[in-house]
């Protein structure tokens, strides 16, 4: 029987995938991100192992609810490709339902995704967290190289994706790293649509509840301006964001 270890699950709509989502948060990730707003995801720690048949039964006392509603399963985290396994037999399980799939991930361990759990994820939501490598090691503390080349592996198998990026102020906002990933993501053959998120702060109670310093809490949220200004640069490769 394969476990896994997860934070949470809980139902959500619009920004896990299309329709209302049943939503599953794996414990654990190799990234840091400054900006988290789910930090307690990071350490498995603050999971419990579960077993694939166990979330299962969760998702099928929905499961009318979700068809109703267009929507479907999506496994986030945290990061869901730390636990390969695990996340290709929950996806596998949930294709056999008749549901929709999705995989909400940085991309970092790509590798980790077989061809046969990329067989059963009908959505790729793929957060490219800056183009410029230092920014990306600065932003997250690992490398962009993996990303990339996972959304160009996905782009190859036709496998439709939304892509994210999330805008903070003097931090991923310079305009050559914006135009870097703008100007990448117009090659890619199966990009759905382009969800730029402005930073924010709602997660900064969760770093003080776990012992963390919220290392952004000086940092502003985008004002219109920017957000108009980094739209434009992905509208201006085609992309509406």
């Amino acid at each position: 029987m394969t476990t896994g270890t997860v934070h949470s699950w809980d139902l959500a709509t619009a920004v896990d995938g299309p329709g209302t989502r049943f939503v599953v948060f794996t414990a654990g990730c190799p990234l840091r991100c400054l900006y988290c707003h789910n930090p307690e995801t990071r350490f498995a720690r603050y999971g419990q192992r579960v077993s694939v048949d166990s979330v299962v039964v969760e998702i099928e006392k929905y499961r009318r609810f979700i068809q109703v509603a267009g929507g479907g399963v999506t496994i986030s985290g945290g990061e869901p490709l730390l636990q390969p396994e695990f996340t290709a037999e929950l996806l596998h399980a949930v294709k056999g339902m008749g549901l929709h799939t999705a995989l909400d991930t940085s991309g970092f361990l790509g590798d980790r995704a077989t061809d046969q759990l990329l067989a059963d994820t009908d959505l790729v939501l793929l957060d490219i967290k800056s183009w410029d490598p230092a920014t990306y090691r600065h932003v997250t503390g690992g490398e962009v190289a993996p990303t990339l080349e996972f959304a160009r592996r996905l782009s190859d198998r036709g496998k439709p994706m939304w892509i994210r990026f999330v805008l903070v102020p003097g931090l991923t906002d310079a305009i050559d790293n914006v135009e870097g990933i703008a100007s990448f993501v117009s090659t890619l053959d199966s990009v759905e649509r382009v969800d730029l998120l402005p930073f924010h702060k709602m997660g900064a109670p969760k770093y003080e509840a776990i012992g963390l310093p919220f290392l952004l809490a000086d940092t502003p949220t985008p004002d219109a301006e920017l957000v108009d200004r980094v739209r434009e640069q992905f509208l201006a490769h085609g992309l509406e964001a």
